[in-house]
């Protein structure tokens, strides 16, 4: 069974189908997903989509293009909502430099402050970073957020970047950019990361991977992903969905064989 680690079934794009999609999920090898949050809005949607679909688990954060208006309430609102059950990191949070918008020190702060949540709340952290690296790492050092873990999602920076975080105890997210023709730099990273330190992901609706790239993206296409890290990597696809599903447990510190019974059928514990 495949493991998504990041996708997002409380997006609008979902609306007309999300019910039927999810239900297909167990006759096409998904396991098990986790829908992190990105808007305040997204909190209450994911708290009730964990609650409706046994595979589905839960992260709560504020991304970091969504942070201009946050305020410490709402911060103690994603701390409520950790405490039920299923909720397994803070998250997506994090520096996106890309646009001018929210400005950047309002970011470094609410990034800081989501940082010292999930350490009061003992969870690990799921990274957003675009073209912040150099203060992506040093906050993550300041903060010791290597002590709780985490993935960086969708990673996009170098190969000797990625050794950096990976020092950290971080794992790395990869999804459709892997199999996009000049995604050369990422399948190099892939090459030289530990399949033990990879873990599968879509960011569904976007970023679906070739032969689908520019339509809505989700779990389903994760299929194409395994073949190319398979391919990169000189192993079977069973091996890449075996050994990145161990990963997901580790890195959502989830009982391996508690959660394969889950994604079976069996209760959630």
């Amino acid at each position: 069974m495949i493991f998504d680690t990041h996708a997002h079934y409380d997006d609008d794009a979902f609306d007309e189908d999300r019910e039927a999609l999810i239900g297909r999920f167990e006759e096409l090898g998904i396991g098990a997903v986790t829908d992190p949050g990105s808007t305040k809005e997204s909190i209450a949607k994911i708290i009730e989509l964990t609650k409706r679909h046994k595979r589905i688990y839960g992260a709560l954060g504020i991304h970091p293009s969504e942070c201009g208006e946050m305020t410490e309430e709402d911060l103690e609102e994603i701390r409520r909502g950790l405490h039920l059950p299923k909720m397994v990191a803070v998250g997506e949070i994090g520096l996106d430099y890309h646009w001018d918008t929210p400005e950047r020190e309002l970011q470094r702060h609410w990034f800081r402050r989501q940082l010292e949540l999930a350490g009061e709340e003992n969870m690990p952290v799921i990274i957003h970073s675009r073209d912040a690296a150099a203060d992506t790492l040093s906050i993550l050092k300041e903060c010791r957020a290597g002590e709780l873990g985490g993935v960086i999602h969708c990673y996009s920076y170098s190969p000797e970047l990625a050794s950096e975080f990976l020092k950290l105890g971080f794992f790395l997210g990869i999804g459709g950019v892997v199999t996009f023709r000049n995604g050369k730099k990422l399948k190099e990273t892939v090459r030289e990361t530990p399949l033990d330190r990879i873990v599968l992901e879509t960011d569904s609706p976007y970023m679906a991977p070739e032969p689908h790239r520019g339509e809505r993206n989700s779990s389903l296409f994760l299929r194409y992903v395994v073949r190319q890290i398979a391919e990169i990597k000189g192993l079977s696809p069973e091996t890449v969905i075996g050994e990145t599903w161990k990963n997901a447990c580790r890195l959502y510190r989830l009982d391996e064989n508690g959660c394969a019974q889950n994604a079976a059928g069996g209760k959630y514990e």
